[in-house]
């Protein structure tokens, strides 16, 4: 609703002067308001009297009726917090029977209940062939149907919330909120009291569809609450009564008169929403989660189940700096976080519990006692061998610089407290963070190359371990000889534990 301007008020009485005559502005507003009380006197609606600036018992009578009978969507609308419940109960009111059931598929239990018999790659191709064919249902005449009703739920809501209770009371000062067990008797009152509350009012009543058919909003109500908030024959006689205030323009012309404002208009602004897209976006932001957290707890649960594999236990902590309990410290800073504490620990743990122990004694069996036909072919494998131990000795000098006293670790430590004031602290913390990941990224890629190089050339010295004559270390029955335990035993464990431990690196860096 706009209130007239001063300035628009003395244009309005200059075209006045200038069609009518007369020089004096004031003397042009006294007679039209004089000529609105006149209207007003043959509205059939009697609610103001004019000479003394007060507002008739009729007017709160009327009032007071449409409190009582708007009364319980009036609750049932103030137990509705949420704005978009609104709009899901509209789309979800308008939706046919194919999309009932597609919606159904879409939900997060049928989601988690199909993820138990299909792949996730199948469960993500059902899941957008079914969103695609839920949003084709919707040509451009339903989504119209659809945006029409829910501006129309919306009037209808506001409406109702208007503070009927607040105008009606300075009418009755006895009366009690939502209660209607005895009829209050109204008084005539000042005018002045209740102006703002009709500019209020005709925003929010003007703005009702009057010639929209509310069976269907009223069938959406019943379905959701199972009665009418209102008895949809009481609103139609309130739809009436309203449409005919307004034709007569009487509120506006009291108004006008309350206030002495001859030009007071009352703009009312049409809602326009489209609310399927936020529906859509919900629904497939909600299936995608869902994917999302299948595909997390499938991760994890895989994880777990190698780690059991590998370490017998799913508890497997080898660092004491590059941790998630220093990360989160960084994190609320929002300085960046340590994203590779989990794998790097875990590769730290198996090179040193595994690759130092049995790939080590494989190793040194095969490339220090082994003879081999030629040296070249053992190169590969002896570089990556050394490789992983350089790897080992790499991670505990980065863990060991994330220390308070290291070199990175203090670095952080000072900057730390001034993050708040001082905005280069924080770029060189993030940048310190990032330097760190990378390392940690490349410690864990290169380990895992050189641990697929070990693996491949174990599994080609067990092949050539079968065969009667070996084609790479022609000496094996003497190293079967030295060696405390057997060869192929050992061999077959190292390249198995390689194998399942080069999966989990890799279900990290994915």
């Amino acid at each position: 609703m706009k209130k007239s301007k001063v300035a628009g008020e003395n244009i309005f009485l200059r075209f006045i002067h200038s069609v009518f005559g007369g020089g004096d502005p004031e003397a042009d507003k006294r007679r039209l308001l004089k000529n609105i009380a006149k209207d007003l006197s043959h509205s059939k609606f009697k609610f103001y009297k004019y000479n003394s600036n007060e507002v008739l018992p009729a007017f709160g009578k009327l009032f007071y009726e449409i409190y009582k009978t708007i009364s319980p969507a009036q609750l049932m609308f103030q137990s509705m917090q949420n704005p978009n419940a609104y709009k899901n109960q509209v789309v979800d009111y308008s939706l046919n029977e194919k999309q009932k059931a597609l919606i159904e598929d879409l939900s997060e239990e049928s989601i988690v209940a199909l993820s138990k018999t299909m792949s996730f790659k199948d469960l993500n191709a059902k899941i957008q062939k079914d969103t695609q064919a839920f949003m084709s249902e919707f040509d451009g005449d339903r989504i119209n149907e659809i945006d029409a009703l829910y501006s129309q739920m919306m009037a209808f809501k506001a409406f109702c919330s208007y503070d009927f209770y607040f105008l009606v009371k300075k009418f009755s000062a006895g009366l009690k909120e939502h209660d209607f067990n005895t009829t209050p008797k109204f008084e005539t009152i000042t005018a002045q009291y209740i102006a703002d509350d009709l500019k209020d009012f005709i925003t929010v009543a003007w703005a009702l569809p009057f010639d929209a058919d509310w069976s269907k909003l009223f069938n959406l109500f019943k379905a959701y609450k199972t009665v009418e908030p209102v008895p949809l024959p009481a609103w139609k006689k309130i739809i009436t009564r309203l449409r005919q205030i307004k034709e007569s323009r009487t509120i506006e012309m009291i108004i006008q008169l309350i206030t002495k404002d001859p030009i007071y208009t009352c703009d009312v602004e049409e809602l326009h929403d489209h609310v399927i897209d936020a529906y859509l976006d919900k629904m497939r932001t909600q299936s995608t989660n869902t994917l999302k957290k299948l595909q997390t707890e499938r991760k994890n649960s895989q994880i777990d189940g190698l780690l059991q594999q590998i370490f017998g236990t799913t508890a497997v902590v080898r660092l004491k700096n590059y941790t998630t309990q220093t990360s989160a410290n960084i994190e609320r800073k929002n300085v960046g976080s340590f994203q590779y504490c989990a794998p790097l620990s875990y590769l730290k743990a198996f090179l040193v519990d595994y690759v130092k122990k049995d790939v080590r004694e494989y190793c040194d069996l095969v490339l220090i006692r082994g003879q081999w036909v030629s040296n070249s072919l053992s190169t590969e494998m002896s570089n990556a061998y050394h490789g992983l131990l350089e790897t080992s000795d790499k991670i505990t000098e980065l863990d060991n610089t994330l220390a308070d006293d290291g070199a990175i670790g203090s670095k952080i430590k000072t900057l730390m407290p001034r993050i708040g004031h001082d905005h280069e602290s924080a770029n060189i913390i993030r940048t310190k963070v990032k330097d760190v990941n990378d390392l940690a990224r490349a410690y864990i890629k290169e380990a895992a190359q050189d641990l697929v190089v070990v693996a491949k050339n174990t599994k080609a010295l067990l092949e050539d371990y079968s065969k009667p004559h070996g084609e790479l270390i022609i000496n094996w029955k003497e190293l079967e000889r030295s060696s405390e335990h057997p060869i192929k035993e050992l061999g077959v464990e190292v390249y198995k534990k390689i194998y399942t431990f080069v999966q989990l690196m890799k279900s990290f860096l994915q």
